[in-house]
């Protein structure tokens, strides 16, 4: 007897990819019974994971292998959904959970394409490819504490993971930690620009920028996350940093144009819901 799917995962690209790894890596696919990654294009990476896992890649989901589907993950362009969704609404079982990262798509719109399936709208971000993400996820209306549980621990695979019960909420979140890992690759870049300007070779400047970034940020997990008490360690009064945390936190600032960057962005995930 040929075994049916229990957990579908709908496009193969950089964060589908990094969530089967993470689920691959944590045992949860053995849990599950069987992975089924449905992608009508797969990278070369897809299909070398596949390969080494021995998972079935399949351009669509037939009939069959969706009359047991439990959990259905869509990891594919927001633009994809209603085109990809409607063909599965009128396939899977109605006990279904379906998690959605899509960006800016909503639980309504969701609601709209899916019908009365247990709903999970989630949003990770890009360091979910090395099990460090972190994602926020907030459920629909009648799903279940089994279903959220089952969301939760597929999406914890891949780093933090936390729900929370307003799906506004995910806007401000979306602000922070789904574009955050921009932020800090541009502060990487800048500082090593910086450093070239103060005469270092632009091959070091670069190496230290991004060891140091990557240094205080594991410092930072690893004392606690509180950022405020290691900033205040590292400045000596009337030191070098001290003259540096005069300029990025003065008028006009780093705190104030992250503040006004963290609300662009939040205010467009707003808009781009408001499309969905």
């Amino acid at each position: 007897m040929v075994r049916k799917p229990r957990l579908a995962l709908i496009g193969a690209g950089h964060m589908g990819l990094a969530l089967a790894k993470s689920w691959i890596q944590h045992g949860l696919i053995a849990k599950q019974g069987w992975l089924i990654i449905v992608d009508p294009n797969p990278s070369e990476a897809a299909q070398k994971l596949a390969d080494e896992h021995k998972i079935a890649i399949v351009p669509a989901l037939a009939d069959d292998q969706s009359a047991l589907l439990e959990t259905l993950v869509l990891a594919v362009k927001p633009k994809l959904i209603p085109e990809v969704g409607q063909a599965l609404a009128q396939i899977l079982p109605v006990t279904t959970l379906i998690i959605s990262v899509a960006a800016g798509i909503t639980l309504n719109r969701l609601g709209g394409v899916f019908g009365t399936r247990p709903l999970v709208r989630a949003m990770p971000n890009m360091p979910a490819a090395i099990g460090r993400g972190a994602t926020v996820f907030v459920a629909g209306p009648g799903t279940d504490e089994n279903a959220r549980a089952q969301a939760q621990a597929l999406l914890s695979a891949s780093g933090m993971a936390e729900e929370v019960h307003e799906e506004k909420t995910l806007d401000a979140v979306t602000a922070v930690s789904g574009s955050g890992p921009a932020y800090v690759f541009l502060l990487a870049e800048a500082l090593a620009v910086a450093g070239v300007a103060e005469g270092l070779d632009p091959a070091l400047a670069r190496r230290l920028a991004c060891e140091t970034v990557a240094g205080a940020g594991e410092l930072l997990r690893q004392r606690g996350c509180d950022p405020a008490v290691l900033r205040a360690e590292v400045t000596s009064p009337g030191g070098t940093t001290a003259a540096a945390m005069d300029v990025l936190m003065g008028s006009g600032g780093f705190a104030e144009m992250m503040r006004r960057a963290v609300n662009s962005a939040a205010r467009r995930s707003s808009q781009l819901g408001a499309q969905s």
